[in-house]
């Protein structure tokens, strides 16, 4: 007896039970004869195809082709994305997982118009404003002062230490403790001290800092530290209130 059925274990179901037969996919391939079948004069048949009339080229893959980016509309802030009522442009994948489905945004209708109105940001001045708060309480910024001339911490020292680490700022977007910090003074080397970062003149966040001395003369140089920002360190002792 023919039998077209495998024999599965008791309590397993056959997964021709499970998926519908004609389930669709969506895989399209475009192809092209690399040999075209020569044309035949009028009044003669029509010949069978030979071999080489079945080789094709690939013209083109649905499955790895590049899918164009879809517009849909945010219902309400996220975060390094947009704010409520704005219309963005993402990969069909993120779009449809990381926004659609958990309900922050629904597709772009086609007549909506693209007048520019107040986009509501849920508080913050830009949709990347939070995220930039984020990286800046990440970090421990090292600010290199001279260990052979005398100095007092400006904003511009801040300003450049924070260049080397990726971040661009203003000096007015700097503020500094209320009392001075000056050196050199290798009482203060590797201790912490904070100083307020403004962002689009609105969010503030403080940014963790330490000094570190540095002399032209090799041999007048402090022992290099490996990831200081890993190590243990003191509080500088100066009054935490900014200005």
């Amino acid at each position: 007896m023919f039998c077209n059925k495998f024999l599965l274990p008791r309590g397993l179901t056959p997964i021709s039970q499970i998926l519908p037969a004609n389930l669709q996919k969506r895989t399209t391939f475009i192809l092209k004869r690399k040999w075209q079948e020569p044309l035949r004069k009028k009044g003669y048949g029509r010949r069978d195809l030979r071999a080489k009339n079945f080789v094709y080229d690939l013209v083109e893959d649905t499955l790895v082709k590049k899918q164009k980016n879809l517009s849909v509309t945010l219902t309400q802030y996220v975060e390094s994305v947009g704010g409520q009522g704005e219309v963005i442009s993402a990969k069909p994948n993120a779009a449809y997982n990381k926004l659609i489905l958990p309900g922050y945004a629904k597709y772009t209708d086609a007549q909506q118009t693209t007048e520019k109105k107040d986009i509501d940001y849920a508080e913050h001045s830009s949709p990347f404003a939070q995220r930039t708060i984020n990286m800046l309480n990440r970090i421990t910024l090292g600010v290199v002062m001279n260990k052979d001339v005398p100095w007092v911490l400006e904003p511009w020292h801040i300003r450049v230490s924070l260049r080397k680490v990726g971040f661009y700022c203003d000096d007015s977007c700097i503020t500094l403790p209320s009392t001075p910090i000056k050196g050199p003074d290798l009482d203060i080397e590797n201790k912490d001290f904070y100083v307020t970062i403004t962002i689009n003149n609105k969010e503030k966040t403080e940014l963790k800092c330490r000094i570190h001395h540095w002399s032209t003369d090799p041999s007048n140089r402090l022992p290099y530290v490996f990831e200081h920002w890993k190590q243990e360190s003191e509080p500088l002792n100066i009054p935490s209130d900014q200005v």
